[in-house]
């Protein structure tokens, strides 16, 4: 069972960055692909960004191209999302989730491949 515990999360102005931390447990960490997801107040949850068990191939959403960045550590068993440049309309709870791929080099984009979550971590970014 693989445990994700995010970290990072707080109130920025406009223009400001956060970077965001996600722990992984429990599992073996470089076998897993794994992404980045948010959901604003009364919207559904959304695709950010995705990256390879290797790191070596990512994918993000067109509303953040340019100015997040995933990557990860594959010996500190952490995936990060550096946000720059933040906006307002990128408030939300961020949650990072992980899905076992030993076989498969690609990203993954889709939240119900995913098979674990974390509890989300709130940002909030004001005008």
């Amino acid at each position: 069972q693989v445990q994700l515990v995010e970290s990072g999360g707080g109130l920025v102005q406009a223009g400001g960055s956060l970077r965001l931390s996600c722990a992984a447990s429990g599992g073996a960490f470089s076998t897993y692909a794994m992404g980045w997801f948010r959901q604003a107040p009364g919207k559904e949850r959304e695709f950010v960004a995705a990256i390879s068990r290797s790191g070596g191939r990512t994918n993000y959403a067109d509303s953040v191209k340019g100015r997040f960045t995933i990557s990860r550590d594959n010996a500190k068993n952490t995936v990060y999302l550096q946000m720059n440049e933040l906006r307002p309309e990128d408030t939300a709870v961020y949650y990072c989730a992980a899905v076992p791929r030993p076989r498969y080099t690609g990203p993954v984009f889709a939240s119900n491949e995913y098979d674990y979550w974390g509890q989300g971590t709130q940002v909030t970014v004001s005008s």
